[in-house]
């Protein structure tokens, strides 16, 4: 179904509501216009500038914006791994006019980890589409003695706890992936958090921190040759990084830590308008330009993920990473 089927379809079904708005002071806002969207619709990035979902979000919005006839603004509101802007997003108008993108650790991973999370966000938002699969690099800072995976792994156990990694947050996929890896390798290093992957590879470059697991964004640093991609996380080779091993290769069997990142509207939103932005997102999967940026971070676009395997996506991470989260004791207050 074409996005402008969806969108009419929607305001002849706003124009059929009228009758009843008439009769009733409570009706869902969304229903109370036959214009749907006739303002800005803010796109909730709930992570820093500059990192995967900043990207992602700065990417497909034009052609959001163009499917749906108003524009569609990226607002970041970085912070607890995703909690604030989830917090935010969650509290909105249920009416269509605010959305979010968040990578799925935000919603699956989070409610594992935050004790007094003020909401449940698979219950408090509805899983629209899936963007894309991000993957996430071994990268370390040029100054480390280091050329591949084995070389960095004999590092780290002949200076324990000596060095660190960051990441966007506590329960991020790249902070999963550096506990599994220290688990596999049995190493011991620090873990520092930062509130997006921007900030994170800010300080990988400076040397203050001495590796990563990058979502994407260091990829252009490390063609630059200011960061060395020692291996990727997935579990197979990505495209077009075809002679960079994955950790499973390189010694550390099963290592799998992508994640997906999406679009997701406050649970009670009308069902009409969940389809419309749906169907934007779709189309901007298709454009050229938006598939280029998706895969300069390292990304796989997930433009033929059906809405309900990208619900069903939430449970399986759930008990995928349920007994990692388990076994390193991860808990945030």
């Amino acid at each position: 179904m074409s996005s402008k089927t969806i969108i009419n379809r929607l305001r002849r079904l706003s124009l059929a509501a009228v009758p009843a708005l008439l009769c009733g002071a409570f009706a869902a806002p969304a229903m109370a216009s036959d214009k749907w969207p006739e303002r800005p619709i803010r796109l909730v990035v709930n992570f820093a500038p500059g990192g995967a979902a900043d990207v992602m979000g700065r990417a497909i919005s034009p052609t959001m914006s163009q499917v749906l006839g108003q524009s569609v603004v990226v607002d970041n509101k970085p912070g607890a791994n995703g909690n604030i802007g989830i917090g935010e997003t969650v509290r909105a108008p249920k009416d269509g006019y605010t959305l979010l993108l968040s990578s799925g650790g935000g919603i699956s991973i989070n409610p594992m980890i935050y004790s007094k999370l003020p909401f449940n966000p698979e219950k408090d938002l509805i899983p629209v589409a899936a963007v894309a699969r991000v993957h996430v690099f071994l990268e370390t800072n040029p100054s480390l003695p280091v050329s591949n995976v084995q070389d960095f792994i004999k590092h780290l156990q002949a200076n324990p706890g000596k060095l660190s990694y960051g990441s966007p947050g506590p329960g991020s996929s790249p902070h999963l992936a550096g506990e599994m890896f220290k688990r596999a390798a049995k190493v011991d290093a620090s873990h520092i958090p930062y509130k997006g992957a921007g900030p994170a590879l800010t300080d990988v470059l400076s040397g203050q921190l001495q590796y990563w697991f990058d979502p994407g964004p260091g990829l252009k640093q490390v063609e630059a040759g200011k960061l060395k991609l020692l291996a990727i996380g997935s579990p197979q080779r990505s495209p077009l990084y075809p002679k960079v091993p994955t950790l499973a290769e390189s010694g550390l069997p099963g290592f799998d830590a992508d994640t997906l990142f999406g679009i997701y509207a406050p649970a009670g939103t009308p069902a009409p308008v969940v389809e419309a932005v749906r169907a934007s997102v779709l189309k901007a999967l298709e454009q050229k330009n938006v598939i280029e940026v998706l895969q300069g971070l390292g990304s796989t676009p997930e433009s033929n993920m059906s809405r309900q395997a990208f619900v069903d996506h939430h449970a399986k991470e759930r008990v995928r990473f349920a007994p990692l989260i388990k076994a390193i004791g991860l808990k945030v207050d």
